[in-house]
């Protein structure tokens, strides 16, 4: 799971034909995601809102913040955004769920920390 949870943030961070393939191996083509800001599903969904954080925290990165945890198919872990190599001033906290081939399904995001 700790691979599932890199693939994840590697997703978030990455643009056009690698984007496109991390989606593609990585995520179940009727994965659905959910936070406070957002509810997308398929591919093109998660493509959509990958696009609009890029945008709005334009060279921003996601990291891993601690460790994650996880049993059967599903992990939960923290993450930051923010600039790369800085105290990430946006927190947030997910939780995945992988289909029966190892795919994200599902993730339920919540955000723990963001600015005024």
């Amino acid at each position: 799971m700790k691979d599932i949870v890199q693939q994840y943030l590697a997703t978030w961070n990455a643009t056009g034909d690698e984007r496109a393939r991390l989606i593609s191996e990585h995520w179940s083509p009727e994965a659905t995601y959910t936070d406070p800001m957002a509810e997308v599903s398929g591919h093109d969904g998660i493509t959509a809102i990958v696009d609009g954080v890029q945008a709005q925290f334009p060279g921003w990165v996601f990291t891993q913040v601690g460790e994650a945890d996880a049993h059967h198919r599903q992990v939960r872990f923290r993450w930051g955004l923010g600039p790369e190599g800085a105290e990430p001033p946006v927190i947030g906290f997910d939780v995945l769920v992988t289909d029966e081939s190892g795919r994200i399904q599902d993730v339920c995001g919540f955000l723990d920390k963001v600015p005024a």
